[in-house]
């Protein structure tokens, strides 16, 4: 690991000073993704500024608007067990308790969550090739193993798949994030805030350098009564997804009045096509209708040697986790689903 300066901010204004200036000056707070990224020299700090003692960033809050703020310096583990959270939005609880571990969810912030870096095998190798480490060095990945690579999003620069089973419930809430930086504050679409690699693959997301989330914003709909978040993976303990779905329904008399579905683990951001939920609303929640969701969200899919498979996968899962939502129930070990 290189040496490095280490810092601390009381606020997020003294964060921003700390931080802006030098692209090497990097933030931390749970610590759980980037102290890998410098241990396998991935990325390199001159300072490493702790936001830990920023207190007002910690707190799950109630919004005048009838939505609720989530601190971003609130852990993965607090924002999963939050009463709230677990009462109103129970998808997003899904999804955070199906990612890492108990003990990195206890150490693991929501903003950094946000932030965390592929998990590309090519990625974390500093001896071969990566766009996404080192701008125009190749993509090894493409003509290397890619059983848990993108197929939805890519280009020939980059087939990485953003790692987050969190993101993907926030895409499918239509979350919003609260950023602050040098040129004040801003309030960012979360369908906005992650991006595809185009010309660009090392860069993630919209955040400008000398920026911090404070805060993650989610509205009042929170589909609690129909809602379910299926991860698909190799092993059923600490692994990331090879697919993943988040699926929320408005329902009245058996017909649905608002749909909602994201993918994770297929493409560089979480993955939400409109026309798919455009198709179901107004219509009975049925198998054809899945499937014919299913088929739109997946339009454009592209596999590669090792992970073809995913594209079938992905349509399946689809269709299994429109049913569970239909049915929260099902989601207790053991339940199965009925199709």
């Amino acid at each position: 690991m290189n040496n490095f300066n280490y810092t601390k901010a009381s606020n997020a204004a003294e964060a921003i000073s700390q931080i802006d200036g030098d692209i090497r000056n990097k933030i931390v707070a749970g610590g759980t993704n980037i102290n890998d990224l410098l241990k396998y020299f991935v990325t390199k700090a001159d300072t490493l500024v702790d936001i830990n003692p920023i207190i007002e960033n910690k707190s799950i809050i109630r919004l005048d608007n009838g939505g609720v703020r989530l601190g971003a310096l609130c852990t993965n583990a607090d924002t999963a067990y939050d009463p709230i959270i677990e009462e109103r939005y129970p998808v997003l609880s899904k999804a955070i308790l199906a990612g890492a571990s108990a003990q990195i969810r206890n150490m693991a912030t929501n903003g950094g969550n946000l932030m965390q870096r592929t998990r590309c095998y090519y990625f974390y190798d500093s001896s071969t090739p990566c766009n996404k480490r080192e701008p125009g060095s190749g993509c090894s990945a493409i003509n290397g193993y890619n059983r848990i690579h993108a197929i939805l999003g890519q280009n020939e620069n980059c087939i990485a798949v953003f790692p987050s089973d969190m993101c993907v419930a926030l895409r499918a809430l239509d979350a919003s994030v609260n950023i602050s930086g040098p040129s004040g504050d801003r309030v960012l679409a979360f369908a906005e805030f992650h991006r595809l690699p185009g010309d660009s693959p090392n860069i993630d997301n919209t955040l400008q350098h000398g920026e911090i989330i404070t805060s993650i914003d989610l509205p009042e709909k929170g589909f609690e009564k129909n809602y379910s978040y299926l991860k698909l993976r190799d092993r059923s303990s600490y692994s990331f997804a090879l697919v993943s779905v988040a699926s929320a329904f408005e329902i009245e008399n058996g017909v649905i009045q608002d749909a909602r579905i994201a993918l994770g683990g297929v493409a560089h951001k979480p993955w939400r096509v409109a026309e798919a939920e455009e198709f179901l609303n107004e219509k009975e929640p049925n198998k054809g209708n899945f499937e014919t969701a299913a088929k739109i969200l997946l339009q454009g899919a592209k596999g590669y040697e090792h992970n073809n498979f995913k594209i079938e996968l992905a349509k399946r899962a689809v269709v299994r986790n429109c049913f569970m939502a239909l049915d929260p129930e099902s989601q207790r070990p053991g339940a199965k689903p009925s199709l």
